[in-house]
């Protein structure tokens, strides 16, 4: 008897060893998350600026091209470009029709993710209205970005089944969840990390963007957004301590891209219709078409060899008028190859001057715009997003002044030990004890 004494307290013991040791990763996301949001004080982000002080943070993380929601976030989970994940939009680029399909089921990434690797570790992970993660076979505990489907596709893909109704009913019980609003995504995340404990979960608060594209970079609605977003940081702290977790956990805050304000829509497929190159009139019929993403766009060709149209559009770009070409510059084959862009892409433009592009091919190519936008070149400061990290054993306040959503990933994989040869992020260790 005193054996199998001696042996039932070694293994509680081993158990509490074990349950010590566990690590564990809450990585979220603020879309449209701008380093000034923690560096300066005319904001009001507390926990921001207290994680801040508590652990590293950039001075600027720059993003992927086109530098939009859906790209960035797959670029965060696999440590890759969206040329090697997959992802290279939002939207799917349709020649022939417009039916707004986006991306937004796991099986369209096309390289390994953290949440796999998590999971081959025997991890319990978890997701909260992350893009691209609908259907996602290593995520436990999932209510997926669906963009604009509608909630009975989210209610459809959440998992385990029924669990968006559990959390309306337990938290929500007098409210018509809006799941694109943090004040219900982020009472949400927290309810899954007091519930489940994951070892990693990865959180997408969504109203900052939201408020960026209605009004731009300043204003009231972002003042309010950007607060409403600190606040769900509070919650989610408070539930990892709650969980019994704060010895042995990372909390990431990081985004996918900054913003610029907007004063004017480039169309540049009203400059391939004069020419000759598409029928505004057939959507079919065309031999070059300019693929809009907010502060960029993309020529594809009808045929990819197709060098001698390709030749004609670079051509008719910088023939047009100066106070026309001074909207726009041009990414060649070159960089969007160096950046990982569409490989399908002939190539890019990025806008200048607070111009953004729209998808029109007849009237005037050059309108009035407003509000703000992002999907630019991820080369200028308003375009980068932001990143804060805090764990037990991180050293604190200092700034990292290079970084990219790569090395967000390789955070990631290096403090849970995950076995992911293909991210290619540089390594955090430097910044912890």
């Amino acid at each position: 008897m005193k054996k199998i004494a001696s042996l039932l307290l070694l293994c509680l013991w081993i158990f509490n060893v074990n349950a010590q040791e566990q690590k564990h990763v809450i990585l979220v996301t603020i879309d449209g998350f701008r380093p000034d949001f923690y560096l300066e004080d005319k904001w009001n982000t507390p926990h921001l600026k207290e994680i801040l002080k508590e652990g590293v943070h950039a001075y600027g993380v720059n993003s992927v091209f086109p530098s939009v929601t859906y790209p960035s976030h797959t670029t965060i989970v696999t440590g890759v470009q969206p040329a090697e994940h997959g992802i290279t939009s939002n939207a799917v680029f349709e020649p022939d029709s417009s039916t707004g399909k986006i991306y937004w089921n796991f099986n369209e990434i096309t390289s390994p993710t953290i949440w796999g690797a998590a999971k081959e570790k025997g991890m319990t992970v978890a997701s909260m209205l992350w893009p691209v993660s609908a259907e996602a076979p290593a995520i436990d505990i999932n209510i997926s970005d669906i963009g604009s489907m509608g909630e009975a596709v989210r209610d459809k893909y959440a998992t385990p089944q029924g669990i968006t109704d559990s959390i309306k009913g337990l938290l929500f019980p007098n409210d018509k969840v809006k799941w694109g609003e943090d004040e219900y995504n982020a009472p949400a995340s927290a309810w899954v990390i007091r519930q489940y404990k994951p070892q990693l979960m990865t959180i997408h608060l969504i109203s900052v963007d939201h408020a960026e594209h209605t009004v731009g970079r300043e204003g009231q609605m972002v003042a309010d957004a950007i607060h409403e977003a600190d606040k769900g940081i509070g919650l989610i702290r408070e539930a990892i301590r709650e969980a019994g977790m704060a010895d042995n956990t990372l909390l990431i805050v990081t985004g996918d891209h900054g913003f610029y304000d907007v004063t004017h829509q480039v169309n540049p497929n009203v400059w391939l219709a004069k020419a000759g190159l598409l029928n505004p009139e057939k959507q079919d019929d065309w031999k070059a078409r300019f693929f809009p993403v907010g502060g960029s766009a993309f020529l594809f060709l009808r045929d990819e060899q197709d060098k001698k149209t390709k030749q004609q559009v670079l051509n008719l770009l910088k023939s047009l008028p100066n106070e026309e070409k001074g909207y726009f510059r041009i990414i060649d084959e070159k960089q969007m190859k160096k950046i990982g862009a569409n490989p399908h892409a002939a190539f890019g433009l990025s806008g200048l001057e607070g111009a953004a592009f729209g998808n029109a091919s007849t009237g005037d190519a050059i309108r009035e715009g407003k509000g703000g936008t992002h999907g630019y070149f991820p080369d200028t400061r308003n375009i980068q997003t932001g990143f804060l990290a805090v764990a037990p054993n991180i050293k604190k306040g200092v700034e990292i002044r290079d970084m990219d959503l790569r090395d967000v990933t390789v955070f990631v994989k290096e403090y849970l030990d995950l076995h992911l040869p293909s991210a290619k992020g540089r390594s955090s260790k430097k910044y912890f004890e």
